[in-house]
Formats: structure tokens, sequence, C-alpha cells
């Protein structure tokens, strides 16, 4: 059976309501953490994740942040229209240009009321000193270009978002954003604006986490994926091939890629926090695979990594990556990758997951699914049955296959 032929009722299990956590624990690092070592399930904190970790491990962070991409109109007649800014269309060239625009830009968006919304009618609202437009141009797929338009001019997009927009929480956390949401749903090591959700896994490491990671021999590497609200989304279809993957923007430097070529030279275990840091490494090897073929765009679509030929050994698809790069003159590489890891993929860089526990049906789940095979039922019933907290304010696990 191929991927495409996988049955999504195949990756459901009974998650009652009380056990998704809808705050954040006091304490970041007072969460819990599963570990399952080759099958063996035990338990501790994430105070105290190093001693938990294989020896010289190096862990990989996603340090993307959070952008306020919520924003809420009130017509005139007094209904509400709330906009979800997704994405950049693919004019701007990348996140960053999109998110250092002044003045207007174009947006991909989710509409909440978006009957109550013409095409061509503008909404308008004032907050502070800041007015804002947004004018319905026209309706893509799943999802709606808006056009945005702001006064003062000089401020930038980002810098927008900061003052007329909220923290977009998770659907299934079933409250309002408060004002301790825009510190505890970003990672203490937040750095680059242009997720729609966070990376979750990374919420539990403390600066205090990160010193003891350090001092025990742990190196850690930071790349940025910004994720995307298909993070959230169940699949749909009845079977894989059915299902749309999101595309998301990475930017990976070269000093980050020469360290995971190293680490593979030296057999240093690889550990992703996260399965967008997770998907973001995966990445890189199809990108040197196909910087390896001589193809001129380097982009990761859904089903390559089941179509395009895997005999190229890992550090010398990184090596022909890192060489393309240094042959263009550049020292970041900003793609995007839309790729799907599920049960059959065959796993080329990381070798042990950090994250959290995923809700039924989804593509995150798969991606634990194709890590430890079929223990994932133990390992979720586990938690369920230890009253272990889910999703994206819940607890986690450290998974070692």
């Amino acid at each position: 059976m191929g991927p495409k032929d996988i049955s999504i009722a195949d990756y459901t299990y009974h998650l009652p309501d009380f056990s998704i956590a809808s705050y954040p624990l006091a304490e970041r690092d007072a969460s819990r953490l599963l570990i399952c070592r080759g099958g063996v399930i035990s338990e501790t904190s994430y105070r105290e994740i190093a001693a938990a970790l294989p020896e010289k491990s190096l862990l990989v962070f996603n340090n993307t942040r959070v952008v306020e991409a919520r924003i809420v109109f009130q017509k005139t007649s007094g209904g509400k229209v709330e906009i979800f800014c997704l994405e950049p269309p693919a004019e701007y060239g990348g996140m960053a240009a999109a998110m250092a625009q002044t003045g207007k830009v174009r947006w991909k968006c989710l509409i909440g009321g978006a009957s109550k919304w013409k095409t061509g009618q503008v909404l308008v609202i004032k907050i502070g000193d800041v007015g804002l437009e947004a004018r319905y141009l026209e309706k893509q797929d799943d999802t709606f270009l808006i056009e945005l338009t702001w006064s003062p001019a000089g401020l930038s997009f980002v810098e927008l978002l900061h003052r007329a927009g909220s923290i977009p929480l998770p659907p299934y956390i079933h409250r309002s954003p408060d004002a301790s949401d825009a510190e505890r749903y970003q990672t203490v090591y937040a750095r680059n604006e242009g997720s729609v959700a966070a990376p979750t896994a990374g919420l539990h490491f403390t600066d205090r986490v990160m010193d003891d990671l350090r001092s025990q021999g742990m190196q850690q590497l930071f790349v940025t994926l910004h994720v995307g609200a298909g993070t959230f989304l169940p699949v749909k279809a009845a079977t894989l091939g059915g299902h749309v993957m999101h595309r998301e923007f990475i930017s990976v430097t070269r000093e980050t890629i020469e360290r995971l070529r190293q680490a593979r030279i030296e057999g240093s275990p690889v550990i992703a926090v996260g399965t967008t840091s997770a998907r973001t490494i995966e990445s890189l090897y199809w990108l040197g695979v196909k910087a390896c073929s001589g193809l001129s765009e380097l982009v990761v679509n859904q089903w390559d990594a089941y179509e395009e030929a895997a005999g190229i050994e890992v550090t010398a698809a990184l090596t022909a990556l890192l060489d393309r790069m240094e042959t263009q003159g550049v020292s970041t590489l900003f793609t995007t990758t839309q790729l799907l890891i599920t049960p059959g993929y065959q796993w080329k860089l990381a070798r042990g997951l950090i994250t959290n526990f995923h809700q039924p049906e989804s593509t995150l789940l798969l991606l634990v699914s194709s890590l430890v095979g079929e223990e994932w039922r133990k390992i979720y019933q586990y938690a369920l049955d230890h009253e272990f907290r889910f999703l994206s304010y819940g607890d986690g696990c450290l998974l070692l296959p």
C-alpha cells in the first residue's frame, strides 16, 4: 500500500474535551514529559529533559515567532467580520519581504462571517492612531485574497499586526486570547515573525532548560518554518491521496546545514524539537536531492519523498545543497516545503522527536506514526490513562525509536 492509499480512519482515537489543555501551566518546564525509548515508556518533566536525551545530541529548534494574525472588523450594521491572515501571495518573494511591506499589502486569509462581506466592500477600523481598511478582492479555493491598507503608511505590516491584531489561538482552545497568551503562546527563543500558530513542542523550554542542555554537552541549532493554519486541520479525505498538504515558508542558514552534515558524519543523534523542525530538516535532504539533479527550482512538494529517487546518501545531498548556495552566493536558504511525512517515510536526518500530543486524524499524528509505527497507539493510550494534557498548551513526549 502506498502513502496515497492510507486510510485516515486508521489514525483516530477518542480525545475527551477534559484532556485538552485550555491554559498553559504556571511554569513552562513543569510540563510532564512522556519518554518512549525503544518501546519502553517512562515519565519525567521538561525540567529534567537533558538527562533523558542521548549523549551529545544535537537539538533542532524552530525559532519562528507567532504574529497577531487575527483582526476583527465591526460593520456599521453591527455584524462582525474576522480576518485571519494566513500567508502572502507569491508576488512578495517570501515571508520576510511580505512582513516588511508598508502602507498596503495583499494577503491570503480565512474569513469569519464571509457571507456578510461582499466583493469590493471596504471594512474600516481605527485602533488608537492606526487606521486600517480591508478590501475583499476574490475567493481562492479555501482562502480569500484581501487587500489591507493602513495609516500611518510608514508602518510595516508586522508592526500593523502588533497594533491591530491579536494572537490566533487554535480552534480547539475554546476561549478568547488574553494578555498572558501574548507571551505564553511564543517560545522563549522566538525570533523570526511569520507564524499563525506556535511550534508548540518548544513552549516547554525555558532559559534554564536551554542552559542545562548546553552544560550537558547538547548542541542547539535553530531553523525557521513559519507555521500555517493548516497545521490545525484534520484530514477530511478518506485516504491521504485526497489531502492537500499546506505549503510553508522555511529558512535555514548555511552554518546550520553544515553543522547538520557534520553531525551526520560524526554520528551525533539529531533530535527535532517539534514536527515543524522535523519537517524542515527532512526537507533539506530532498532539496539536496534536487540540487544533485541540477534542478533550478529548489522547493519540496507534497509527494517528493515518495516519487523522487532516494538513493543519494544524506551527507552527499547536504553537500550538494551547500555547493548550490555557495555558487549562488547566498548565506541563508529561503524556500517552501509541502513535505508530507507519513507511515512509509524513510527518515533521513532526525533520529528522535520531542513533540506534544496531536489531534486524531491529523497529519501531525501521521508523522508521529511514521517514526514509531503502531506504538503511537500505546503511547497515546498511556498518556490518556495517566492524565497527560493534550494539544498546544498540553504536555509532551520524547520519542526515541
